[in-house]
Order: C-alpha cells, then sequence, then structure tokens
C-alpha cells in the first residue's frame, strides 16, 4: 500500500507568525504537536519535519515533543551541517531525509546537488546509517543524481516533483515531467532504492502521480494544511489518503 507522510512545517509557521519571540505564552498556537496527532487521526502513515539551520518554523523542542509523542515513523528533513547531524543522531528518528536548505528561499526549491557534495552527504550517510537511522536523499528526476545515490549507500531516495507540479494538467511539459519522473522510479528501484516523492503535489495532480512506478510514499504538507483550513487536518489527511488507495505498488 502506498503510504502517506504528512509535512507539519507549515503550522509551525503559522505559530511562528505571531509568537516566534514568545513560544511559550499561554495564548500560543497552533501546536505542532497537536496537528501530528490529528493526521495520524486521519491516517497519515509518518510525520515528516524539517528542522531548518535558521530555526524559521519547527523547533528542535517541537522534533523532540512529537518523537517522543507518537507512533508512527518520524521523518527528519534536514540541511547538510554538523548541528544538525548532531542533533539527529540525539532524536533518533526512523528517516532522515537530506536536502539542500537556502536562507533566501520560502521552501525548499529544488534537489541536492549530490556531485558537488558528493563526499559530504556520504559522510553524513554513513554516520546516521551507523545510528540505525535510514537516509534518503531528495533529488531532482536526474539519472546521475540516482546513481551517486546508490553509490553513497542511501537507502531511500525521494524525487522532487516540483517540476512537475508546476506544469499545467495536460500539457507536453507535464508529459515530460511525468517521464522523467518514471525513469528515475525505475532507475532507483532496479539499484535497490526505495522510491519516495514529494513537493507540491496535491489534491488534484495526485492523480498523475499515481502512475507513476515503485512508490513508497509520497510526502505531503502544503495541499493538506491548506485543506484543512475548511475541513480540519484529520479530514483533510483522510481525503487525501482515499486518493491514494487505488494506487497498484509495482514489483
Amino acid at each position: 500500500m502506498l503510504k502517506l507522510g504528512v509535512n507539519i512545517d507549515h503550522v509551525a509557521t503559522l505559530r511562528e507568525a505571531r509568537y516566534r519571540d514568545d513560544r511559550y505564552s499561554i495564548n500560543v498556537e497552533p501546536s505542532p504537536k497537536t496537528a501530528a496527532d490529528l493526521t495520524i487521526a486521519g491516517g497519515a502513515d509518518s510525520i515528516t519535519m524539517h528542522v531548518r539551520e535558521d530555526l524559521r518554523h519547527l523547533q528542535p523542542e517541537d522534533a523532540r515533543a512529537i518523537k517522543s509523542s507518537v507512533s508512527v515513523p518520524i521523518n527528519l528533513e534536514m540541511g547538510l551541517t554538523q548541528e544538525l547531524i548532531d542533533f539527529a543522531l540525539e532524536l533518533s528518528p526512523d528517516d532522515v531525509c537530506l536536502v539542500p536548505e537556502h536562507r533566501q528561499e520560502v521552501t525548499t526549491e529544488g534537489g541536492l546537488n549530490v556531485t558537488t557534495n558528493f563526499a559530504a552527504i556520504k559522510s553524513c550517510t554513513k554516520t546516521l546509517q551507523n545510528a540505525g537511522i535510514l537516509v534518503s536523499l531528495f533529488i531532482d528526476p536526474d539519472l546521475k543524481a540516482i546513481e551517486l545515490a546508490a553509490d553513497i549507500g542511501a537507502a531511500k531516495i525521494e524525487l522532487h516533483t516540483g517540476q512537475f507540479a508546476n506544469t499545467e494538467p495536460d500539457s507536453q511539459a507535464r508529459a515530460d515531467s511525468l517521464e522523467r519522473l518514471d525513469e528515475a522510479a525505475c532507475l532507483a528501484h532496479s539499484l535497490g532504492i526505495i522510491v519516495n516523492a514529494g513537493h507540491g503535489i496535491n489534491y488534484h495532480n495526485i492523480e498523475d502521480i499515481l502512475t507513476l512506478p515503485h512508490l513508497n510514499e509520497l510526502n505531503i504538507g502544503h495541499s493538506i494544511i491548506s485543506r484543512s483550513i475548511a475541513v480540519g487536518l484529520t479530514a483533510a489527511t483522510a481525503e487525501m489518503k482515499a486518493l491514494m488507495e487505488s494506487y497498484t505498488v509495482t514489483s
């Protein structure tokens, strides 16, 4: 069955908009921990949370509170810094997804440059794996990057679906993006790498994503949080899970 990981970063973004300098006020809301609980009630198979180097939304104490209370796997997204590696070793999540970070970006804008950062990524991957943490690399659907991910020894990749998500439905650009994602998923699977996907997936374009082979998990945040304004987080998560039920896992 195709799994759903829900990214709760945007809940913390809303909190930080008002309470960044007073997170311990009795009035602080919304709670990322409560958000995690609500998505799990709606069927989330894992919780994804990105603790950024600039701490713009989720804080280490949020991650600790969620890790200590939920019953589903935790996927920690993080940049390639020693401080965050040390934090991951302390937190001991089930998975770490290594992502690029740029202070000027609103959200993660693209995949890791595996070629330029090969040595650092391989060293970090080995360190985390030695601590029993599965490592995923957030990469564009680039065949060379996937081959390098295999050389690094990553257990998983998360295919960056942002370019696909920004194309018009039924356009040639969308068809081309899906073809690249399909080829990337097939290559990763043939190399023994577990294939996840995420970024920009929503309730409308997920139909096309479900045509891709070898998918293990979709990581979705913004669309579910946005939908929750109308129906609540539990219902929004359940609606996305229902859309995913038709997926047939390719062997």
